[in-house]
């Protein structure tokens, strides 16, 4: 469904990801990871257009993407939670979830219920600000605003930083579902190693901007582990 094919990107004159490949297969759940610093953020924000690369492509669905402004990629079906969440604090958690409505191929005018029955809380504090919200409840709050454009694809980075234990069981949960019951492809960085072994089919390793390893969840073993992910 994604694939970023050599792609090279620079901080002015900072070489930051060295001709880069990352393939996303559709209907599975890919875990990108690897120490702070290494280029995922990075390239996540490549494939949403929030940077741009030097060299290289980004192909969705079959077709190159990296030619396109970033308002010009959700509503191809890519939904994006990004680090930190970026929820507008003084909107409600209501309007929050109504800006994703325009991007949608329907057109609806009402947030679909589906979103709602994911994360109960949003419909109990849809009146509240979303500045009002816990971390956690804001984390599903971003979640349920990209679900909200029906996306083909999720991508999220970092879901879990700074959310509590609970939350992130709950996350780890409705991620599963959306990928093993509703079919959706899902791409996401992440550092616990315990959540992505829960969420993830494949892995894919980066160090230093240069991808170092990829596979089945099942084997990212200790020796993969030491080298590129303790700290």
């Amino acid at each position: 469904m994604l694939a970023v094919n050599n792609i090279n990107q620079f901080y002015g004159e900072s070489h930051t990801l060295w001709d880069l490949e990352l393939h996303a297969e559709k209907g599975k759940c890919t875990v990108l990871m690897g120490r702070n610093g290494v280029g995922k953020t990075t390239l996540l924000q490549c494939v949403m257009g929030l940077l741009p690369i030097k060299s290289g492509e980004i192909i969705f669905n079959g077709d190159p993407i990296h030619g396109l402004v970033p308002e010009k990629r959700a509503p191809i079906g890519i939904g994006y939670v990004p680090q930190g969440r970026q929820i507008f604090p003084m909107l409600t958690v209501e309007e929050n979830l109504q800006i994703g409505l325009p991007v949608r191929k329907d057109k609806a005018k009402q947030i679909p219920e589906m979103i709602y029955e994911l994360f109960p809380v949003l419909r109990e504090m849809k009146n509240r600000r979303g500045g009002d919200l816990s971390g956690g409840q804001q984390q599903q709050l971003a979640i349920g605003r990209a679900l909200v454009i029906e996306p083909q694809m999720l991508i999220l980075d970092e879901p879990t930083e700074g959310i509590q234990p609970n939350i992130v069981q709950e996350i780890g949960d409705i991620i599963v579902k959306l990928n093993k019951e509703v079919g959706l492809t899902v791409l996401l960085v992440e550092q616990k190693l315990p959540f992505a072994r829960k969420v993830a089919d494949n892995f894919i390793i980066l160090d230093r901007g240069r991808h170092v390893a990829k596979g089945q969840i099942g084997e990212l073993n200790e020796e993969l582990i030491k080298e590129y992910l303790t700290v």
